[in-house]
């Protein structure tokens, strides 16, 4: 896995993002999955049992940062 530290605000852009998990191999980003993985059920152990969750009726309001 490529480590490195930037002060850059352009790091911190999808497309950047993306292109940092493309040069990414196979291995290191299955360890990625597994990492994320690990602290969701660390810190939410709920997260894999069902929930009675419902689909929302009536309007959805998406707020964006401008």
């Amino acid at each position: 896995m490529k480590t490195g530290i930037s002060t850059s605000r352009d790091a911190e852009t999808p497309e950047a993002k993306a292109r940092w998990f493309q040069s990414l191999s196979l291995e290191e980003r299955m360890e990625l999955l597994c990492a994320f993985t690990d602290l969701i059920l660390e810190n939410r152990p709920p997260a894999t049992e069902e929930c009675d969750a419902q689909t929302a009726t009536g309007r959805a309001l998406v707020l964006r940062m401008p």
